[in-house]
């Protein structure tokens, strides 16, 4: 009787912060909407000059911000399950770096094949060769802190590749380059858009796997006995990842941090339930980066932070304190 009271319990906290974070996000894409030099209605533009920007310019980087950060906080709160490392985040562990080098190097060798949706393939390749090692790597039972260091050098790896390419490139504009590396939401579109709607089918595949994580999260071993395929579950869950990582960083640049602090902080709030969590993520890491990127469009007059620099500054310490506290 003690044990269902609790669930119970545990059940109205997830759904209160549900309906608590959804109102929040609402309100956020709001604000988001409106601020800015010019200040608009978006549920009843005064202008012709402002229902422009609200369509053209303000609205698809809302949207695009809304999918980004719904995808790194999913694909990080997967990663945490997937790799048994709670600081497992896709940026932390050089899963964007590679999905960074693939793009880069495709700008490099081919340009002319440099169309949006060649970048988003390529940045998936990327992001799933890096992912893969990493499985590969902890499948051989090494401790969450050689992981860790693992995913940093493979990040530094795919670092150095960008500057190499950065080194021997003439034809590069190194300026609008720096900036996507740094992760940008400005000058989103509704292609841009369109191409990051393909993460919506992923974000849900992975909502109803929550409770086969919850599953997985108690071992193979245990996983197995309970009749999942592990290994089947392993390679979807590398393709998902891939997709939400690689389409994301193709479309804004290296965007850190939104998969480590969201679900990490979510876990320590409100528990582990998957089922539960992934959506919270997804809700609480689209919040976030609508936040990150209208504080990084106002905070200087006449210029914009790139959002990953917002994002950065936000999430280092806390990843700094998440580390002295798991040591």
């Amino acid at each position: 009787m003690q044990v269902s009271s609790l669930t119970a319990r545990q059940h109205i906290r997830w759904r209160r912060a549900l309906c608590l974070f959804s109102c929040l996000l609402l309100l956020a894409s709001g604000v988001a909407l409106s601020v800015g030099e010019l200040w608009i209605n978006p549920l009843a533009p005064d202008s012709p000059l402002a229902q422009q920007l609200l369509i053209q310019l303000r609205l698809p980087r809302v949207l695009a911000a809304l999918l980004i950060g719904a995808s790194l906080a999913m694909a990080g709160a997967s990663l945490q399950v997937l790799l048994g490392n709670p600081l497992a985040e896709p940026g932390v562990l050089g899963i964007s770096g590679g999905a960074s080098i693939a793009v880069v190097l495709l700008l490099l060798l081919a340009p002319t094949w440099a169309s949006s949706s060649h970048m988003a393939i390529a940045a998936m390749l990327g992001a799933s060769t890096f992912t893969l090692i990493l499985v590969m790597l902890a499948r051989r039972a090494l401790a969450t802190s050689r992981i860790l260091l693992v995913g940093v050098a493979l990040s530094i790896l795919a670092g150095s590749g960008v500057t190499l390419a950065f080194y021997f490139s003439t034809d590069f504009n190194l300026r609008q380059l720096m900036v996507w590396l740094m992760g940008s939401l400005s000058g989103m579109r509704l292609e841009h858009v369109a191409i990051l709607s393909i993460t919506l089918p992923c974000i849900a595949l992975l909502w109803r796997y929550g409770q086969k994580l919850d599953q997985l999260m108690l071992g193979d071993q245990q996983a197995q006995q309970l009749g999942l395929d592990t290994h089947r579950l392993r390679w979807q869950l590398i393709v998902l990842v891939s997709i939400l990582v690689g389409v994301s960083v193709a479309t804004a640049g290296v965007i850190g941090f939104i998969g480590l602090i969201v679900p990490h902080y979510l876990r320590l709030w409100l528990g582990s339930r998957n089922c539960y969590l992934l959506p919270m993520s997804a809700l609480a890491g689209a919040l976030l980066l609508v936040c990150a990127d209208t504080i990084g469009r106002l905070i200087i007059p006449s210029a914009e932070l790139p959002v990953g620099v917002v994002t950065s500054v936000i999430g280092a310490p806390l990843f700094i304190w998440m580390l002295v506290r798991a040591g």
